[in-house]
């Protein structure tokens, strides 16, 4: 990634950074971050995987709120995600175009940063400019002297208290939501000999990574956005097999990180179909570490995450999706429960969509 430098917030100050050479915040100089879209970003038909814009915006939250973190004398640290909330694909990015990547830090707690990423295209023949992503995620800062330990976040100012309100409320949805989602994911189903088409395990898949040294922080563990990357693949994956055309991230729901992936772990990533709409289907991705190297351990869920995709023609009208049959009891529980998430989130965009008075 080609990179600008963030700058180092200053003290008890919230970072700031826009698109261009200022940051209108605290008032330091911003050299944006950017990268140019390349054939082995993008899939067969030239359009960027959601994965690369999901580690692109990872690593400037990273970036941004490790430096935040290490603004005060104290014990040093890095900055480790935590969450991401819904991030929605608002529009397409393709090869040539160059990804424009700004962070802010909104909101932080005792031991936790909230960072708000845009993400926008530039078609560098034209200077046209549109924004594709939007995503907020949270980090919590560990010790570099031992990476098991949590530490406290220095403060930031808020120019409202309404924004600090707000953002404590973010807060403890986002805690709550987490921890709830953390036991409630079981197993993958083991993989069933001639499935039928548009069933679960038709499309079903998964992929074994060995954790190398590329894949890690300088002390050992995962970057959250390999993880997401990772995530992305399966889930296009399982779209693929399902509908058998061109296929676009749309959007993602909350990525939950409920524990560190070391270097040297086996890792695994499931997807599974759970709902499709006419035109959009929900697949369940689940990242399970095995610390084969460490017999003191057993095999744990690292990350989970609901990935929604959209079927493309040629000419990038969406398509009607196959609609996906449950078999067992279980299946049928997902899909009633990928049906409630669809619902809820139409019914809101929908909300958003109406004139306000």
């Amino acid at each position: 990634m080609t990179t600008g430098c963030w700058p180092a917030p200053q003290m008890g100050r919230a970072a700031s950074s826009w698109f261009g050479g200022v940051a209108q915040g605290p008032g330091f100089p911003y050299r944006p971050a950017w990268q140019i879209m390349r054939p082995d970003d993008a899939n067969v038909a030239g359009n960027v995987h959601g994965g690369t814009i999901l580690k692109m915006i990872e690593e400037a939250g990273v970036i941004i709120s490790t430096r935040h973190c290490n603004s005060q004398n104290g014990e040093r640290c890095v900055a480790v995600l935590a969450r991401v909330e819904r991030t929605d694909f608002l529009s397409p990015m393709c090869i040539g175009e160059v990804a424009h990547v700004s962070a802010e830090i909104t909101y932080t707690s005792k031991h936790s940063v909230e960072v708000q990423v845009n993400v926008m295209s530039e078609n560098i023949l034209t200077g046209t400019k549109k924004l594709t992503n939007k995503a907020t995620l949270w980090y919590v800062p560990l010790s570099l002297k031992n990476v098991d330990k949590v530490l406290e976040v220095p403060p930031v100012v808020y120019s409202r208290q309404e924004q600090e309100e707000e953002g404590r409320r973010r807060y403890e949805a986002q805690k709550l939501e987490r921890m709830q989602t953390k036991w409630r994911n079981g197993d993958i189903t083991q993989p069933i000999l001639n499935p039928e088409p548009n069933t679960v395990s038709y499309s079903q898949s998964s992929l074994i990574h060995l954790v190398g040294p590329s894949d890690c922080t300088l002390h050992g563990f995962v970057h959250g956005g390999v993880t997401m990357k990772l995530m992305d693949e399966v889930a296009g994956i399982v779209a693929a097999r399902h509908c058998k055309t061109n296929i676009v991230t749309a959007s993602v729901d909350a990525i939950n990180f409920h524990d560190k992936i070391r270097k040297g772990c086996v890792i695994t990533i499931s997807g599974r179909m759970t709902f499709t709409s006419n035109k959009s289907m929900e697949i369940e991705v689940l990242v399970d570490a095995d610390p084969v190297v460490d017999n003191s351990q057993e095999r744990y869920r690292a990350a989970s995450a609901f990935f929604t995709y959209v079927s493309l023609s040629q000419d990038g009208r969406s398509l009607p999706v196959p609609q996906l049959v449950p078999e067992t009891e279980d299946e049928k529980k997902r899909f009633e429960e990928g049906k409630g998430r669809y619902l809820q989130m139409k019914a809101k965009r929908q909300g958003q969509a109406e004139p306000q008075p």
